[in-house]
């Protein structure tokens, strides 16, 4: 390390110490060693992979690194995250914090903002009336209101209208017209009254109200700003479809990247369906006032080739029916979208709009066509609606089919896209399994012939897991199945009085959650809260408040509940999170591997499901003043070869299959937490 390079890291040791000294903060020696890293990744160049436990302060890790580092930087630093919750807590929470107090350690100011996709932000010309109305019930009456308002609106006829007119009133006084501040927020119906997609987007060339457009004015902010903070969704975008959606970068750091590979396959994958054909036709005949009757036509035909599919993977792509229909329709889409003539002048959003849909459908249907067995992944769905209590249940048998295409893997994209001419730091509390990152690189395009060159390190965490944590694993069970074990049952309440309540449950499905709530509120005295019967913040703040509560859930609690202290002393995991081997990705995924001489079930499913238990277990121990029992009824997890495989991507508890040792843990604790 040359003098320079050493001047930076210890340079970023010093305003770490500053910042966690004036934030009353402690001294976490695996923080300042990922500072340390990160800053020596950014100025040498490199990529990094981080895995930083919980405790570690990882955020504080890397953002004291991007402050230095974009003092100097010609560029603005990216920082991804995956989640709202994330980007809302480092833009508004943790970014201020540490400017504040690093301001008069540094040269000069450091800009930092956030950046969203375009529909998250209120749009001006659609508020003004430049776009159709979605369609909808009547949301207002409306009267005669004389000379001085002769179209004046009363009051709103639907929990919509309201709605809207809230939007409406909040949009007339908002600086960013971000949807995030509006509290308390709207439903996704009443949002798409004043927002508008990507695609649906006049351009800043078109729209008559552009200088006021909250998404160019956030865009403008972002290119002059020192940190950009937006999430993963835009980085795929950036990556995958070339768009200037972000400014240009050279550093980016990207935190839950534990999510990264999902999160950017999910924005990749579209679905094309009947109802989307049917609405892009009936848009452009509507607005643009062009001949869709052959549109209309080849849409029947694809309606016909999908009515009988099955839902799953389609091994070998589109069938030959299929294929027929969807050249069909792309054809007569494009001989749609060459008739919609848009005046360069006009800022006609309605034209815009139903020319999008329409280039939608030709890209979908392109993309089905061209699908390569080899890159791509191609399967059907019947459209599937939420039955409270129920789980998603299959819509009508006759729902005709939808088709969705998606690619096999995002790793070569990747590192073409984002890897490829910058540096990338990536970190997670959950990256690694055991000591190895090989799994987490691969699927992000870093393995393999021609991948860059990376490091990876594993800082700890600042806890003492084995006196503070217990892993108890339910032996004596048989291993879970479709059909719930009424002996799982008994355990969770044999585990919840021994501990009191103060236990969250993690279930696999939200089927199983609510089954499991039902059942255990006619066994137990102590109050159990369910996700989906209020709002996520509401439960987990009940939940945290009072020592004797549970609370059950499913994924989002998995990875989003941060509860220190002794409300939560028991986490409660009912099985193994193996992805569902009959989901088309993971299939597809676990095929391709087997092809190429390795295991598709412990490359992708039990890998996914090592990293996911470690997230579940991470709810457990959130300071050094915790205690508790993770209990996981899986008996696979002791009893199968490929259990410690995945016991080496968790927390390092001590550990025990002793029922009776568990309880008399819980006990302790249950005691404990009175005091």
């Amino acid at each position: 390390m040359n003098e320079e390079e050493l001047n930076g890291a210890e340079r970023v040791d010093e305003l770490l110490k500053t910042a966690v000294s004036k934030m009353g903060g402690q001294e976490r020696p695996g923080q300042h060693e990922m500072a340390r890293k990160v800053i020596e990744s950014f100025e040498q160049g490199g990529h990094l992979l981080v895995q930083a436990g919980t405790g570690t302060g990882k955020s504080l890790g890397y953002l004291v690194p991007s402050i230095y580092h974009s003092l100097t930087a010609e560029k603005p630093i990216i920082i991804s995250t995956a989640t709202l919750a994330l980007q809302s807590q480092i833009v508004g929470r943790d970014l201020p914090r540490l400017l504040k107090h690093l301001e008069p350690d540094l040269p000069r100011e450091v800009d930092a903002v956030l950046l969203k996709g375009r529909s998250n932000y209120v749009c001006q010309h659609k508020l003004e009336g430049g776009y159709p109305e979605e369609p909808g019930d009547a949301l207002f009456e409306w009267v005669d209101g004389g000379a001085a308002a002769p179209h004046q609106a009363a009051s709103p006829t639907s929990q919509l209208g309201q709605e809207i007119v809230r939007l409406r009133e909040w949009a007339e006084n908002t600086d960013t017209g971000d949807r995030d501040e509006l509290i308390p927020g709207v439903s996704d119906r009443a949002w798409r009254q004043v927002s508008v997609s990507a695609l649906e987007c006049l351009g800043a060339q078109k729209c008559p109200v552009a200088e006021a457009c909250f998404s160019e004015v956030a865009r403008k902010k972002a290119a002059e700003a020192d940190i950009v903070v937006t999430n993963h969704a835009l980085l795929a975008i950036s990556a995958f479809e070339g768009l200037a959606v972000l400014p240009e970068f050279d550093t980016v750091v990207i935190d839950e990247a534990h999510e990264l590979q999902d999160r950017v396959t999910n924005s990749v994958t579209k679905p094309l369906s009947v109802a989307t054909i049917a609405a892009a036709a009936s848009a452009a005949r509507k607005h643009a006032k062009v001949i869709v009757e052959p549109l209309e036509r080849a849409n029947r035909a694809f309606e016909a080739s999908v009515s009988n599919v099955s839902d799953g993977l389609l091994i070998r792509g589109v069938t030959d029916e299929q294929r027929e229909a969807l050249t069909m329709v792309r054809e007569a889409a494009r001989v749609v979208a060459s008739d919609i003539k848009i005046d360069a002048n006009a800022a006609d959003g309605a034209m815009q709009m139903a020319k999008s849909q329409v280039l939608y459908v030709i890209e979908q249907a392109e993309r089905l066509l061209e699908a390569s067995p080899q890159y791509d992944v191609v399967w059907a769905a019947r459209p599937r609606e939420f039955v409270p209590g129920s789980g998603y249940q299959t819509a009508a048998e006759d729902s005709p089919g939808v088709l969705y295409v998606a690619p096999l893997s995002v790793g070569i994209q990747l590192r073409e896209g984002l890897f490829e001419d910058r540096t990338v730091v990536l970190t997670s509390a959950t990256l690694a399994i055991g000591a190895a990152f090989d799994n987490a690189a691969g699927s992000l395009g870093l393995r393999g012939e021609g991948a860059p060159s990376w490091s990876g390190i594993d800082v700890g965490s600042p806890f003492d897991y084995a006196k503070q944590g217990v892993l108890y694993v339910a032996k004596h069970l048989d291993a879970p199945t479709r059909d719930v074990n009424p002996r799982t049952y008994d355990e969770i309440e044999r585990l919840i009085n021994a501990s009191e309540g103060g236990t969250l449950a993690l279930f696999s499905s939200r089927r199983a959650a609510d089954e499991a709530a039902a059942e255990l509120r006619k066994r137990v005295d102590y109050k159990i809260l369910c996700q989906g019967e209020s709002s996520m913040k509401a439960l987990v703040e009940e939940f945290s408040e009072n020592e004797a509560t549970c609370l059950f859930g499913t994924m989002s609690l998995w990875q989003g509940v941060d509860v220190p202290g002794t409300s939560c002393r028991l986490v409660i995991i009912d099985r193994i999170p193996f992805p569902r081997p009959d989901e088309p990705l993971i299939k597809a995924r676990s095929q391709d591997v087997d092809r190429r001489g390795g295991s598709g079930f412990m490359d992708v499913s039990v890998s996914s499901a090592a990293i996911k238990l470690a997230q579940g277990a991470g709810r457990l121990i959130r300071s050094s003043h915790d205690r508790g029992v993770v209990a996981i009824l899986d008996s696979r997890l002791v009893s199968r070869r490929y259990g410690g495989f995945i016991k080496a991507s968790l927390p390092p508890m001590w550990s025990t299959t002793d029922p009776d040792v568990v309880t008399g843990v819980l006990k302790r604790l249950a005691a404990a937490a009175k005091n």
